[in-house]
C-alpha cells in the first residue's frame, strides 16, 4: 500500500515566491530519485464551513498571522521502504549538502513545521 510523507507549514507572504522556488527544485529531486508524486499547496479555504460540527482549524492549529499563509504538501511513495530508499538518495544528492544550503536561508520557519509519515488506509482512483 502507498506511502505519504505529509507536511504543514507557515510562510510569510513576502516570502512566497522564493518557497515556491525552492520547493520546485524539492519536488524535482524527489521526483528524480523515485517519489511516484509531489505536491506544494497554499491555504485557500482554511475556514469552511463544518456543518455545526466543532472542529479546529489549520489557521488555529499553526498561530497563522495576517502576513503568513499555511503551506501543505505531500510526497507519494509505493511504501515505506520505497519511501527510505527515495529520502536516502536525496539527501547524498550533493545539492542538498550543508554546503550548497549555506548561504540560502530557509523562507519558512523550520520550528513551525510538521511533518510525518502515513500509511495510506484508502486508496480510491
Amino acid at each position: 500500500m502507498r506511502y505519504v510523507d505529509g507536511f504543514v507549514l507557515v510562510v510569510p507572504k513576502k516570502k512566497l515566491a522564493a518557497y515556491k522556488r525552492m520547493a520546485a527544485l524539492g519536488g524535482k529531486m524527489w521526483k528524480k530519485y523515485g517519489a511516484l508524486d509531489y505536491k506544494e499547496c497554499v491555504g485557500d479555504d482554511l475556514n469552511p464551513n463544518s456543518g455545526g460540527m466543532k472542529t479546529s482549524s489549520f489557521p488555529k492549529m499553526v498561530k497563522l498571522k495576517s502576513n503568513e499563509v499555511v503551506i501543505f504538501s505531500y510526497i507519494v511513495f509505493k511504501s515505506r521502504a520505497h519511501r527510505d530508499s527515495v529520502n536516502k538518495k536525496v539527501m547524498k544528492d550533493p545539492s542538498m549538502s550543508e554546503e550548497a544550503w549555506k548561504d540560502k536561508p530557509m523562507p519558512f520557519d523550520m520550528k513551525r513545521m510538521a511533518f510525518g509519515g502515513f500509511k495510506v488506509i484508502v486508496d480510491i482512483k
